[in-house]
């Protein structure tokens, strides 16, 4: 029997102690979920539960890695997303699930980062594959993050490490690589 297609729209939480809870987003353009087999990997590599972390989801929009990082008892999670709709969506999403870890704000990532003060534990980058956004937001990130940290980086492209990181792991899924970087 063939798999059912998964409906438009939604992604689910793969881990932790909302498992199996269903995420919905908006149709907006370049908004695609990490799906649920990059997720599980990244979750595996970073040990799948994450106590006492604060986590960062620079470019949230459907907030699959940030909602699989609260799930997984992150201390906190920020998400940063640009667009209206999908803020109001990640907070539903927050609200439906309890999840007062999850602190959501309507902010130009970029901008947020070049004048945070804030250190992350895990740092996620996934945005737009067509922004050309990954180029600023990478050496953003790496000041951002604690010293024994780690940052997510999912992009169309292949994936250099910065100065002063490795690539720790990496993957590809479709279209997607990924990989999770740590200080060398």
């Amino acid at each position: 029997m063939p798999a059912k297609p998964k409906p438009a729209n939604q992604v689910r939480v793969i881990g932790g102690e909302h498992r199996r809870r269903m995420l919905h987003f908006p149709d907006l353009p370049g908004l695609r979920p990490t799906p649920d087999r990059v997720r599980e990997t990244l979750f595996n590599w970073l040990g799948q539960d994450l106590p006492g972390m604060v986590c960062l989801d620079a470019f949230a929009g459907s907030g699959a890695l940030g909602f699989e990082a609260a799930s997984r008892h992150a201390s906190r999670v920020l998400m940063l997303e640009a667009s209206r709709p999908a803020c109001e969506a990640l907070r539903q999403n927050r609200d439906l699930l309890k999840m007062e870890r999850v602190e959501i704000r309507q902010a130009e990532a970029l901008a947020w980062m070049r004048t945070a003060a804030e250190r992350f534990d895990v740092i996620f980058l996934d945005p737009p594959f067509d922004g050309g956004l990954m180029e600023e937001a990478l050496p953003l990130a790496t000041a951002l993050l604690k010293p024994a940290g780690w940052i997510y980086v999912e992009q169309a492209d292949k994936i250099t490490a910065p100065e002063g990181f490795i690539i720790h792991r990496e993957g590809r899924a479709g279209q997607s690589r990924f990989a999770l970087l740590r200080r060398s």
